[in-house]
């Protein structure tokens, strides 16, 4: 996936890694912002979807990064990457 260079630069200053916004992309649930994006986060259900892809231990190892989300632009570029700290509102 293509990243803008506000994305590159938001990962590296919050620290999340690339393996991370791949799960999101696989796993993740998509929620669209009405602005021309697709948001993904984990849920409950795609975090035990997860889990069961890469096994308990990393994902006991990753938790850190598993309230992280993305914004992907309708081309397909990763346009944001952060962590909620608040419930994502549909």
């Amino acid at each position: 996936m293509h990243k803008s260079i506000h994305a590159a630069v938001r990962c590296q200053q919050r620290g999340i890694p690339n393996l991370v916004i791949e799960w999101l992309r696989d796993f993740g649930d998509e929620i669209h912002d009405h602005q021309g994006g697709t948001i993904f986060t984990f849920t409950r259900s795609t975090r035990r979807d997860l889990e069961r892809a890469v096994g308990r231990q990393v994902i006991r190892r990753m938790n850190e990064w598993l309230n992280a989300y993305i914004v992907v632009s309708d081309e397909g570029v990763l346009v944001t990457a952060g962590k909620r700290y608040k419930r994502i509102k549909h």
